[in-house]
């Protein structure tokens, strides 16, 4: 009993402690803010900036760690660009919001109820703002299908070596569309929310190896993950309560899915640490070639020729279990909230000491959706996970190496399938 309440006393201390510091950096910059537009951070003077950069983008500056940012590290800003979220959705915001309740369960947990589509908490207040502020993120705008034909996945070991892997990902989702021309519930969903349907390409001895993971409308109800072993012939149901297995061999676990956050929001406390202004790359060309080409190394970092940083209002939430929830990994996930779009920007992770663990910087790239227009949740982007625990790092480029990549209408007839994309019986059709 003692450690679980020294736990949750460092918890709070460390939150409280992480308030008063951004407070401290959110002052500094309303009262001595550089110039932003037209500079560019380096090593030299990175520290003009601190205040804009998430604590684990700052720490990497600091080169405390075993990943550390590289000598000639150049991040030029612009201005920030702001595209409107699709107005569809927005009509969804204004006709659903009102009927969206905070739904308090047994043990702290919480869900919602009345979801219809849209932002659920378009204005979040206390009580629970830092839940409602997740909520938004879990139920953010993303299209309704995205096809990445080339995902390309790599990671890096202590001693440098790349390896990569590649596959196809089909993502979508099935309840609460807004966008033009889709059925706001498809029809056969039968209460599934999201899929995302990944099978790997390369290498070989990998190769059809295949996942499938859903999602509810029903908070409460846990995902389903699928997966199909090609040695074996067939598909094997996967424990829904194993959250810390990282996927073949990269940093990332069932709950970094769904680009950035795929944890299950009714096990969870969620507290709003601050409101700040954030540095963020979003608005950029995806690199060339296959990575280490084109990336700062040996970090992996965006080069200057991906483009122009920028600076965007963000909401910071710590995220951490609620007492008798089954356990996972992270002791805390400190997650960096696009204000206008909900997007996950850059994620700290810490171990169950509460030390630092993961560092994640997702980098979304800006697409234009059919009959909707420029949107920066496009489902493709660049991001990396550094783990500085253990001195590995994993990087995705999604598309790699200028592969096609589709939104909604754009898709290739084959991947229209239903049962083959977003069920569990469609994974017996791989191989065939």
């Amino acid at each position: 009993m003692k450690r679980i309440a020294l736990g949750i006393a460092l918890i709070f201390c460390i939150t409280a402690s992480a308030a008063k510091a951004s407070a401290q950096n959110n002052q500094m910059a309303a009262s001595t803010p550089p110039k932003l537009a037209g500079a560019t951070i380096t090593m030299q003077n990175w520290r003009q900036y601190r205040a804009y950069m998430p604590d684990g983008m700052a720490m990497l500056f600091e080169g405390k760690y075993f990943w550390k940012m590289p000598s000639d590290v150049e991040m030029p800003i612009g201005p920030t660009e702001l595209h409107p979220l699709p107005k569809n959705y927005l009509d969804a915001t204004e006709r659903y919001a009102n009927q969206v309740k905070l739904v308090e369960l047994a043990g702290g947990r919480l869900t919602l109820s009345g979801y219809a589509g849209g932002i659920p908490f378009p204005s979040p207040a206390e009580p629970h703002k830092g839940w409602k502020i997740v909520a938004n993120l879990w139920f953010r705008y993303l299209p309704h299908l995205t096809v990445d034909t080339n995902g390309v996945v790599c990671t890096v070991d202590s001693g440098e070596s790349v390896s990569c892997k590649a596959g196809i990902k089909v993502y979508r989702q099935l309840s609460f569309n807004t966008d033009p021309g889709v059925p706001r519930d498809i029809s056969g969903a039968d209460g599934k929310y999201f899929t995302q349907w990944e099978s790997v390409k390369e290498p070989e001895q990998d190769r059809y190896t295949t996942f499938i993971t859903i999602s509810y409308t029903d908070l409460t109800k846990p995902e389903d993950v699928y997966v199909f072993i090609p040695a074996l012939r067939r598909t094997q149901r996967m424990s829904s309560a194993a959250r810390c297995s990282a996927d073949i061999g990269t940093d990332e676990t069932p709950d970094d899915r769904r680009f950035g956050f795929n944890v299950d929001l009714t096990e969870v406390r969620a507290d709003l640490v601050s409101e700040k202004p954030t540095l963020m790359l979003m608005d950029y060309a995806m690199p060339t070639g296959r990575f280490p080409e084109n990336y700062d190394m040996p970090l992996g970092w965006p080069k200057p020729s991906w483009g122009k940083w920028q600076v965007r209002d963000t909401e910071v939430v710590a995220v951490t279990k609620l007492p008798g929830a089954a356990q996972g990994c992270v002791g805390r996930r400190v997650v960096y909230i696009d204000k206008a779009t909900s997007i996950p920007v850059w994620e700290d992770l810490y171990d169950l000491e509460l030390q630092p663990w993961r560092f994640i910087g997702f980098f979304p790239r800006t697409l234009d959706a059919p009959g909707v227009g420029p949107i920066n949740a496009s489902n493709s982007m660049a991001y990396g996970f550094w783990d500085v625990k253990y001195h590995h790092a994993t990087i995705f480029a999604e598309p790699g190496e200028g592969a096609p990549f589709y939104i909604n209408g754009q898709a290739p007839r084959e991947y229209l399938d239903l049962s083959k994309y977003t069920t569990p019986g469609g994974l017996s059709m791989i191989m065939r």
